[in-house]
């Protein structure tokens, strides 16, 4: 059972069936209120020694050109790694799948050595929800727009939150 304790605090009181287990998880979104500043975001991170963060992008309206080309999604992975200064393990995986047209597209995994990057890009709707995962601390907000530029994207969106156990 999760109880709020401000608008971007969650405290999960229940772990396992523990009632004496907490799990407190601080989520930053458009719809909680004001989102940090890549400062503000990694020195949060570092100050409250959380394990990780988790930076979700949401992109409308892209450049259908650009989400529809496996070659393009496989550069992102690769200079996205390289902008956020994140060293990548092995080569990124992009295969194109999907039974209906909503979820018709390329999904991505690069994993890094600090977690991973994945991404599914819905060409149905010109949208790609792009998600970033580290336990190495790197701008959200600079991700957020390196990967709305790098898909031609028009509107964007994005969340993090900072995990914990």
């Amino acid at each position: 059972m999760g109880v709020i304790v401000s608008n971007t605090e969650l405290i999960y009181s229940v772990v396992d069936g523990n009632p004496s287990g907490e799990i407190r998880m601080y989520v930053m979104s458009p719809y909680t209120g004001k989102l940090l500043d890549d400062k503000e975001a990694i020195d949060k991170y570092n100050n409250e020694n959380r394990w990780g963060f988790e930076v979700a992008v949401d992109l409308g309206e892209c450049d259908l050109k650009l989400i529809s080309s496996k070659e393009h999604i496989t550069n992102f992975a690769i200079d996205l790694a390289k902008h956020i200064d994140m060293k990548r393990y092995g080569e990124p995986i992009v295969v194109r799948f999907g039974s209906e047209p909503k979820v018709e597209g390329y999904s991505l995994v690069q994993l890094i050595e600090t977690s991973m990057i994945s991404g599914h890009f819905a060409e149905d709707t010109n949208r790609a929800f792009i998600n970033i995962f580290s336990c190495k601390e790197f701008g959200p907000k600079d991700a957020a727009e390196f990967s709305k530029k790098y898909f031609g994207a028009k509107k964007m969106e994005y969340s993090i939150a900072y995990r914990d156990i």
